[in-house]
C-alpha cells in the first residue's frame, strides 16, 4: 500500500489524488455578478451544505494550480457579495461543463453555455432556469486558506431564498429523491449520475439506539457469509429477539425445511442458515434475519 506525504508531491499530483479519493462530490453551479453588471457562471465541486440554522452553503473557488490565478467567481463575490447556487441535473451536465471554460473577464457563460438566465428575487446574480433547485444567497464571509497555487477560498453563503421546480416535488410538497437526477463529480473527467436504480435507503441510527455489532454472538460476527454491511444492519436493531420469537420463527415452513435437511450436520446447517439470513438482509428483513441466525 503506497503512503503519500502531500509535501513530497506537486500540487497537480495531489489534486488528482484527492479528486479521485474524495468523491462523489455535489456540484455547485454558481452565478455571480461584478459591479459593472457582468455576469459569471461557473461550476465548483468543492461544495456542500454546512449549517441549517442559519442555512449556510460553502463552496471554494480555489486558486488555479497551473498558474496561481484566481477565478472570476471569487473576484465578483469580493465586489458584490451575492450569488445563486444552482443545483445541476443530468440534462444540463454538458452545458455546466462548458461553463467551466476559462473565458475572458466579462464573457457571459450563460450565453456561451446556452443556459437560461432567470431574474432572482433578492440578489443581483440571475438563476439558471434549467436547474431544478436554485438557492439565492448572500455571502457572509470569504476565508482564504492560503496564497499558493491550489489554495482554496471558502465562500460562506447564507441561503435567503430557495426555488424548487414542480418537476421534482411530491404531491405533499416534499422533494422526490428519484426525480432530482443528481450528477456528481469524480476524479479526472469522470462524473456519476444518481438514478432511481442506484438509490438505496439505510435506517437512520440516530432515531434509535442500536444494539451494536459487539452484541451479536461470535458465530454471527465471524460469519463466512455475512458482510460488514450485513453486520451493520443487524447491529442497528434496537433489541435482540426473544428466545420464544426465535423458536416460533424456526417452525415456519421455509426455515423448517432447512433444519430438516441438515439434521446431524451442524456445519452445513450453519452455512445454510447464514445464506438464508443474507437473503433476508438483502431484502431488508433484518429482524427475521437475526432470528434465523440465532437458531441453534
Amino acid at each position: 500500500m503506497p503512503t503519500i506525504t502531500p509535501s513530497d508531491i506537486s500540487p497537480i499530483q495531489l489534486q488528482s489524488y484527492l479528486n479521485f479519493i474524495v468523491a462523489p462530490r455535489p456540484i455547485c453551479l454558481a452565478s455571480t455578478i461584478d459591479t459593472a453588471g457582468n455576469v459569471n457562471l461557473s461550476p465548483f465541486s468543492y461544495f456542500n451544505i454546512f449549517s441549517v440554522n442559519p442555512p449556510i452553503c460553502i463552496f471554494s473557488p480555489s486558486r488555479r494550480v497551473r498558474d496561481n490565478t484566481t477565478k472570476h467567481t471569487l473576484e465578483n463575490i469580493r465586489e458584490v457579495p451575492e450569488c445563486v447556487i444552482n443545483i445541476i441535473n443530468y440534462d444540463m451536465v454538458q452545458q455546466t461543463s462548458l461553463s467551466s471554460v476559462e473565458y475572458a473577464q466579462g464573457v457571459n457563460e450563460f450565453i456561451k453555455s446556452g443556459l437560461t438566465p432567470v431574474p432572482s428575487q433578492l440578489v443581483k446574480p440571475p438563476r439558471v432556469a434549467e436547474s431544478y433547485v436554485q438557492l439565492e444567497c448572500v455571502v457572509k464571509e470569504v476565508i482564504a486558506l492560503g496564497e499558493d497555487a491550489g489554495a482554496g477560498n471558502l465562500v460562506l453563503a447564507e441561503i435567503k431564498r430557495i426555488h424548487i421546480s414542480d418537476t421534482v416535488l411530491n404531491p405533499d410538497g416534499t422533494i422526490d429523491q428519484t426525480k432530482m437526477d443528481h450528477v456528481a463529480r469524480l476524479g479526472g473527467d469522470w462524473y456519476c449520475r444518481v438514478t432511481a436504480e442506484s438509490l438505496f435507503k439505510i435506517a437512520k441510527p440516530n432515531i434509535k439506539i442500536g444494539i451494536g455489532v459487539d452484541a451479536l454472538p461470535y458465530a454471527i460476527r465471524n460469519s463466512r457469509v455475512l458482510t460488514g454491511n450485513n453486520l451493520g444492519q443487524l447491529g442497528n436493531l434496537e433489541f435482540m429477539p426473544t428466545d420464544e420469537a426465535v423458536e416460533a420463527f424456526a417452525l415456519t415452513p421455509e426455515i423448517k425445511e432447512v433444519l430438516d435437511a441438515t439434521i446431524g450436520d451442524s456445519q452445513t446447517r450453519e452455512l445454510q442458515l447464514h445464506l438464508k439470513a443474507k437473503q433476508l438482509l438483502d431484502a431488508n428483513k433484518v429482524e427475521e434475519a437475526l432470528m434465523v441466525l440465532l437458531i441453534e
